[in-house]
């Protein structure tokens, strides 16, 4: 039996985050193999997280800066440890070296940061991303504890090239591995008829959702009720700060509804999500979400961004603001395109998100290695 440790940067919060969805879908995959798994994280317990004790994970809480984990790792003796995230690389990668240097080590990213902070300080400046904003600390930072890895788990395709284009990261350490889903049917869906209004959902914390609920507020939402003014939008996400549910409005349709016990559910009952980032990484929960609901989405071009390889999107792909809300009304209003843009999407989920398949590829490229 291969024992296995994660240490989280979090405790994951599925229901909070596509990083949660992700992280427990590593932790199924190890489990589904058989293998013994330890969660261990620093950071505080939330209201939120999973209960990983009920799936048969161990947990255990460590500590920053203490040579407590030295002892812990040196007890463990994992055959695996996973990183969450380059941070945690950082923070204990060095004494898992010193004291299990034939542990494999992986590393998922969640999304590339570096990549985030470059796009979120050009948005905030007005201007394309350069060489200047991508060749930054943190990209030093994240890519040293690439190389320090054994392999690196990417959810995005264009991170992957990124990384061997521009910084000249071998492709041998790293491992396309987007979101790993089961596959799902148009006939479990809810129709057309069934639905009505607009949603969005994120967790308010992420600065790109935080974003998006600024931009829809400010100027996509007049533009789409000028077009259709019953339009309603209710917006879901954990952690909603007081500046958010300032922006209520139940005149404008423009509602802050905060944590669903469910994404799902509200997702499922929505007719249209609307995902309009302006900036980020890696590729959007929301987004797997809404597909998997099969629910149509409008979203831009970093919404979309490796999400779908060359299959057709599951709605719309808008940048333009004007066009944003055109195009959002058009297929609210529309249920021949609403019903192609639900088939689209669950093509796209069935065939890039197989969850067989690509626990399959990293089983191999773990074998591989070891």
């Amino acid at each position: 039996m291969n024992n296995v440790l994660i240490i989280g940067y979090v405790w994951p919060e599925p229901n909070s985050s596509a990083a949660g969805s992700r992280m427990m879908q590593l932790v199924h995959f190890f489990l589904a193999q058989g293998w013994q798994v330890t969660f261990t994280s620093a950071a505080a317990d939330s209201s939120h997280m999973h209960d990983l004790e009920s799936l048969g994970v161990r947990k255990a809480t460590i500590e920053l800066n203490s040579s407590s984990f030295d002892n812990f790792i040196t007890a463990l003796q994992p055959d695996i440890v996973l990183f969450d995230r380059f941070i945690t690389e950082e923070q204990f990668g060095w004494r898992v070296s010193q004291h299990c240097p034939k542990t494999l080590r992986l590393l998922d990213t969640e999304d590339l940061h570096c990549l985030r902070d470059a796009r979120h300080r050009a948005f905030k400046e007005g201007k394309e991303v350069g060489a200047t904003e991508l060749n930054s600390d943190i990209a030093l930072r994240e890519i040293a504890a690439i190389w320090r890895c054994d392999l690196t788990l990417m959810i995005s395709s264009y991170e992957i090239k990124l990384l061997t284009e521009h910084f000249g990261v071998n492709d041998d350490l790293l491992m396309h591995l987007p979101f790993m889903l089961p596959p799902i049917s148009s006939h479990d869906f809810k129709g057309y008829e069934q639905r009505e209004g607009y949603i969005t959902i994120g967790n308010f914390r992420h600065q790109p959702n935080w974003d998006a609920v600024l931009y829809l507020k400010q100027t996509l939402w007049p533009l789409i009720r000028r077009l259709q003014p019953d339009a309603q939008l209710n917006i879901f996400g954990a952690y909603p700060p007081r500046k958010a549910t300032d922006l209520v409005n139940p005149k404008q349709g423009f509602h802050i509804k905060g944590w669903a016990d469910d994404a799902h559910e509200v997702m499922a009952q929505a007719r249209i999500c609307l995902a309009p980032l302006r900036f980020g990484a890696g590729i959007k929960g929301k987004l797997i979400d809404a597909m998997c609901c099969g629910t149509p989405n409008v979203t831009t071009s970093i919404g979309a961004e490796a999400m779908h390889a060359s299959l057709p999107w599951s709605g719309r792909i808008c940048d333009d603001p004007q066009l944003f809300a055109e195009q959002a009304v058009a297929l609210y209003r529309s249920p021949d395109q609403w019903t192609q843009a639900q088939t689209a999407g669950t093509e796209i989920i069935n065939t890039i998100y197989d969850e067989t398949h690509l626990r399959k590829r990293l089983l191999d490229a773990i074998h591989a290695i070891t």
